[in-house]
């Protein structure tokens, strides 16, 4: 089987070997041990891989670049009106090759691999949609769209759209998913976490306004002046690392929160293992792994409530949902801290529903697929 994956994600090469983002290439490597050869089709940069990336597994794969555009300007317009067309036709060109078509979207690269999709209607399809499906989220026109044409079971024919969450009046394209980090045997290296002060958050992920890394700087500061004992430990980088250590610079947070930067999985893991909260205060999400890694290891996650979120903390059963202002989000958090008992419970929901969600289930499911 040949198996033609449209991807916005940016790939590099070192030597014979094609690296990108780490947690997306493991996945995708899942999918490549069940197809004959893999044709990539996505953007290329000329870098060497960073810490969180990594390589693809597949013996046989190709990667037919396309050029990354945007509208986020007059001058990245303009390139776009060169690129797109270039890029359709590449795209017309690899689908045609396929025994087995498979979206990444949202994503410009995935926006236009909809469209192409659609003369494509007997060859077997699946996209998927890492972003939040909530037919309510408020969103921008190309994550609407690309919602739209996959949803449609007259333009696209022979496709599983692959989503996070159960979402009511949905059409038969659509396939409730999941996602895992770890295998089985990870369970045995995941103790009964112990929940006694000095409090351990964590936050990992980018550095972006988006997923708002200060918020959860902000709310150990406010822990912090309550007499609570707590440590913020931050792993990821981004555009808003300098506002983050001028504000940690002001409130003299210096001995409380650490800015780790960019750390392989394994530091991450142990990240996990030692911490008892993570902190995702973020404004959107699809499947946010670092919760599902962080209730893996018993941590307790603490989140906003978007896309499928709630439904993954239970509703605040086995996890805190940010609802309130600041002041009332440090409220219930300290609150909380002073019930063991209930803390243990939460740690023990979290993990048991996890754990459902391993590598091998996973894999299981991807069989499914393309079948």
């Amino acid at each position: 089987m040949r198996f033609v994956l449209i991807s916005h994600v940016l790939h590099s090469r070192q030597g014979d070997r094609w690296f990108a983002y780490g947690p997306y290439v493991r996945e995708m490597n899942l999918w490549g041990k069940h197809v004959s050869f893999v044709e990539v089709v996505a953007p290329v940069v000329k870098a060497a891989p960073t810490a969180i990336q990594t390589a693809y597994s597949a013996s046989e794969i190709t990667l037919t670049k396309v050029s990354a555009f945007s509208f986020i300007s007059v001058s990245e317009a303009l390139r776009a009106l060169y690129r797109i067309p270039v890029n359709f036709v590449k795209i017309i060109h690899a689908m045609r090759r396929a025994d087995h078509i498979h979206l990444r979207c949202p994503g410009n690269m995935g926006l236009l691999g909809c469209m192409v999709q659609v003369f494509f209607p007997k060859t077997p399809k699946s996209a998927k949609y890492a972003g939040n499906w909530d037919p309510k989220a408020r969103q921008p026109l190309s994550y609407r769209l690309q919602k739209w044409i996959l949803g449609n079971t007259f333009l696209t024919r022979n496709m599983k759209v692959l989503v996070y969450g159960d979402w009511p009046r949905q059409s038969k394209n659509i396939v409730p998913f999941f996602t895992a980090s770890y295998s089985e045997i990870k369970k045995q290296d995941s103790p009964k976490k112990l929940f006694n002060p000095p409090w351990q958050f964590l936050f990992v992920g980018s550095l972006t306004p988006g997923k708002r890394p200060l918020y959860a700087i902000q709310l150990v500061d406010k822990l912090q002046h309550r007499g609570i004992a707590v440590r913020l430990d931050i792993y990821g980088e981004g555009p808003e690392r300098s506002t983050l250590e001028t504000f940690i610079k002001n409130r003299e947070l210096g001995d409380i929160v650490r800015l780790h930067g960019n750390q392989n999985s394994e530091s991450i893991e142990e990240a996990y293992r030692n911490s008892h909260f993570l902190m995702l205060p973020s404004k959107s999400e699809g499947w946010p792994k670092v919760i599902a890694e962080m209730m893996f290891y018993a941590g307790i996650a603490i989140a906003t409530p978007v896309s499928c979120v709630p439904w993954m903390l239970d509703q605040g059963a086995r996890g805190i949902l940010l609802r309130a202002p600041l002041d009332q989000d440090a409220e219930k958090i300290s609150t909380l801290l002073e019930r063991p008992e209930q803390l243990n419970s939460m740690s023990e929901s979290a993990a048991a529903w996890s754990r459902q969600y391993t590598l091998e289930a996973f894999e299981k499911a991807i069989k499914e697929i393309l079948k």
